[in-house]
């Protein structure tokens, strides 16, 4: 059976509920001799703007050093104390399966942090392999368990590199970055001597033609150093676009060693970037996240890859006061 409630009396019952509800919010305040249905409370907090929390950088180390002995790398790594990887897309081949390699990296405490998938090349007619390439080399870090895709560009070497090129290689890293976002894997631009990147100007143009949603920047301080360019005013000027970092150093080869370049890479503290100005600034823009340390091949041959990132790891400890 339904009952129904007179209209008159029912537009009675609103507004008595409304009479009700509309009682002074300061303290003190009555509801004619009733409770009040919530203490009073102090708002003022509200007015409060509320600071961003401190930087939080951990570190990792990146297995080019191993050239491909991926295993040993990983060993390696983990056995140096560092809590995280950098694998190159060798690694799709030496395993099985991203569950193999998860495995791997579980038993050894350690967390993929990123993938090096390699160059883009903006010929148009390999854009759509291109495109379907790194979106399958991200899914293999979804499945691993891994943070971010790495990509960097190839460079044209036929031809004089113009704005077009730029603005082509933007909308193509963008939309390689929103399949990776669709995968829940976001992709990082490296800026790397000898591509489209390698000088701050041209990084500049790269970032410009991208779509920040969807494409940040992986910095390379050495090579943004090699390139021209001041990477602690490189931190500050693109820390709303930084996704992480490679901490790494370079020193200029003399001219009786020159080979194909004027430049190698060392382990850190013993080039010429000022690492310390790279640790300040990511502390000073707050950032928080990775920061990879990156060797691309022993120096001394003498030395084993190891043995190179003991001394990074060093340097990092006692002349950066980081706990790695």
């Amino acid at each position: 059976m339904q009952c129904r409630m007179p209209r008159r009396e029912f537009l009675w019952g609103i507004g008595a509920i409304a009479a009700a509800t509309a009682v002074p919010s300061f303290p003190g305040a009555s509801l004619r001799g009733s409770e009040r249905l919530y203490p009073p409370m102090d708002l003022s907090y509200f007015d409060t703007p509320i600071s961003p929390g401190p930087g939080e950088i951990h570190f990792g180390y990146a297995s080019i050093t191993w050239n491909g002995n991926d295993r040993q790398a990983i060993e390696d790594i983990a056995a140096l104390g560092f809590p995280g990887i950098q694998l190159r897309s060798n690694v799709l081949k030496e395993f099985a399966s991203a569950t193999e390699l998860r495995d791997l990296l579980e038993k050894h405490h350690l967390k993929m942090v990123a993938l090096s998938s390699g160059g883009v090349r903006i010929d148009p007619a390999v854009e759509a392999e291109e495109i379907a390439k790194h979106t399958a080399n991200a899914k293999f870090v979804h499945d691993v368990g891994g943070l971010y895709l790495q990509v960097t560009d190839d460079r044209p070497k036929d031809r004089a590199i113009t704005p077009a090129d730029y603005a082509r290689l933007g909308k193509l890293i963008t939309e390689i970055g929103k399949r990776t976002a669709d995968l829940g894997i976001s992709l990082g631009y490296h800026n790397h001597m000898g591509s489209l990147g390698e000088r701050p100007e041209e990084v500049d143009q790269i970032l410009q033609a991208t779509d920040p949603r969807f494409a940040k920047l992986e910095l390379d301080v050495a090579h943004y150093f090699q390139g021209g360019g001041d990477p602690a005013k490189a931190i500050e000027k693109y820390q709303d676009r930084l996704l992480f970092l490679h901490i790494k150093d370079v020193e200029p080869v003399p001219d009786s060693e020159r080979g194909k370049r004027p430049f190698r890479f060392v382990e850190l503290g013993r080039g010429r970037v000022d690492l310390p100005a790279v640790l300040a600034a990511l502390h000073k823009v707050n950032f928080r996240g990775w920061a990879i340390v990156e060797l691309d091949v022993v120096p001394d041959k003498s030395r084993t890859p190891k043995e190179s990132g003991a001394i990074s790891k060093k340097y990092l400890q006692e002349k950066l006061g980081v706990t790695v």
